[in-house]
């Protein structure tokens, strides 16, 4: 049975979540996930270098063949938007040096799919990605969110292919 690798990505400026999971039959399992994080003091500009850079490491040691990654959110601040955004930005970029297809999920839609409820909170989707995946301990806030993101996109790829539909990237 051939087994499909992604990354997935939960994007910030000064901790960018990831996680490696590798999926054969039905079973998932999480060979990487951790945080990227950058020193408050580090730039803007090298703070996307460093996202870009240790992403595009991470491609091309486990050898992923999609990334998923969280879609823009509602923020009050634009200021704030501006900076998720281009730290996506550098994730998507990443990826598409690599020759990786990116898709995006909301974040109301992944907290449903793991947890079924779009409203839940952090610790509820950190509570649910270790139950899921059977880990010993609860991965960091940003890594359970980057690993509720590729679960999200097992769920949505296994919908598209029961419908024989194919997904639609970024």
């Amino acid at each position: 049975m051939p087994s499909e690798t992604i990354l997935a990505i939960d994007p910030a400026l000064r901790s960018t979540g990831y996680a490696i999971l590798t999926r054969v039959g039905k079973k998932i399992t999480t060979p990487a996930f951790g945080v990227i994080r950058n020193h408050p003091k580090l730039p803007l500009s090298g703070c996307l270098l460093a996202i870009r850079d240790q992403i595009t490491a991470i491609i091309l040691r486990h050898q992923p063949q999609a990334l998923a990654v969280e879609a823009v959110i509602y923020v009050q601040s634009y200021q704030t938007a501006i900076t998720l955004g281009a730290a996506r930005g550098a994730a998507i970029l990443a990826a598409a040096e690599n020759g990786l297809p990116a898709y995006e999920y909301a974040p109301r839609r992944v907290k449903q799919a793991v947890v079924g409820r779009g409203a839940a909170d952090k610790t509820q989707v950190a509570f649910m990605v270790r139950a899921l995946l059977g880990l010993t301990q609860t991965p960091p806030a940003d890594a359970a969110d980057a690993l509720a993101i590729g679960l999200t996109h097992f769920q949505t790829l296994d919908a598209a292919r029961a419908r024989k539909t194919p997904l639609t990237g970024i």
